[in-house]
């Protein structure tokens, strides 16, 4: 009875509050990518000005399927906007831009938490990769415990420590792109509402997935207490 209280308290809430921010994401980038920006720079302009005033020229920027696919790949040195954000002048589209342009500054400049992230994503990789098999062996054989509620304590942790380490990551981006897009004169203090509101939003699904692996991590700890 007390864990499935715990699994209430813990789970349910961070199921919700993640459907929330993928709700509040959706809605503000919806909203603000229907906002044109005065200036009229695409998004691809404007994360080519913000790296270029880095005096980063050896990024490519390339336009890639799906929407909010945006990405910057360290590894490949490769800037991935959507077709929407690459093209698009809208304020949602130069605040996506420029927060990826963000993550190419903090590349260069050996920003330490992208350094940590870097280091973390091929054992975070594994334990993504292995945590579906993990709940589905719990399910399978009723329920979890020994080696395999070990394996699953162990995914979870590394998940949370790598949410942990994305979150300063996704935020100092986020605050290289308004302080850039507004010193570069691609838009204006007044347009500056929508950008945040895009990139805020967005932080929330990061602030969610930290949540979420955290109160798993919590629910089966609470797990092998009990056993």
């Amino acid at each position: 009875m007390v864990i499935s209280n715990l699994f209430l308290l813990l789970i349910i809430p961070t199921i919700l509050f993640g459907l929330y921010a993928q709700m509040r994401v959706s809605s503000a980038y919806s909203k603000n990518a229907r906002i044109p920006s005065r200036g009229r720079i695409t998004g691809a302009e404007a994360a080519q000005a913000v790296m270029a005033r880095a005096g980063i020229h050896d990024v490519e920027i390339v336009q890639v399927p799906g929407r909010l696919t945006d990405h910057y790949d360290p590894v490949r040195k490769r800037l991935a906007l959507s077709r929407e954000n690459y093209y698009g002048t809208s304020l949602a589209a130069l605040g996506v831009a420029a927060h990826e342009a963000g993550h190419a500054i903090q590349h260069k400049v050996g920003y330490s938490m992208l350094k940590a992230r870097m280091t973390l994503v091929p054992v975070t990789q594994i334990a993504s990769q292995i945590l579906p098999f993990v709940m589905f062996g719990g399910l399978f054989f009723g329920g979890m415990g020994g080696l395999l509620l070990e394996i699953g304590i162990a995914c979870y942790f590394v998940l949370t420590v790598f949410n942990l380490v994305t979150l300063p990551v996704e935020f100092d981006a986020s605050r290289r792109a308004k302080v850039e897009l507004v010193n570069l004169g691609i838009i204006e203090r007044d347009e500056m509402k929508g950008v945040s509101e895009t990139l805020n939003a967005a932080a929330l699904t990061y602030l969610a997935a930290f949540i979420s692996s955290l109160a798993y991590l919590f629910y089966l700890l609470a797990l092998r207490d009990r056993d």
